[in-house]
């Protein structure tokens, strides 16, 4: 059973990190210019950051790695700090850790 779910969160994570990817595809100028693009990112930032605290949980040898973690504690702000979060970081949160944490997915770490 562990694996069946381990496998449905990963490929969630996968369709999440390829929705992102889309979004940053766009430029930082839509990003700046089309409010709706920064709540997609958080809310993306939320999704990703769960579905990090199910896979470690379930798997903890096989997502050790500091990404999966970092992905959690940023779930964490942006859902309860999220009057706090700052653009330029949640930019760099997005194009830069979910593009890490894509590659540690398919390492399979």
């Amino acid at each position: 059973m562990t694996a069946d779910r381990t496998t449905r969160w990963v490929e969630d994570l996968q369709r999440n990190l390829d929705a992102a990817h889309a979004l940053v595809a766009r430029g930082r100028d839509a990003y700046n210019a089309d409010p709706a693009i920064p709540l997609a990112f958080e809310a993306l930032c939320a999704r990703v950051g769960e579905l990090a605290k199910r896979l470690t949980n379930a798997e903890p040898e096989r997502f050790a790695a500091a990404i999966w973690s970092q992905a959690a504690r940023n779930r964490d702000f942006v859902v309860h700090h999220y009057d706090r979060v700052d653009r330029d970081a949640l930019w760099t949160t997005v194009t830069v850790s979910f593009v890490e944490l894509r590659e540690a997915l398919l390492r399979g770490r």
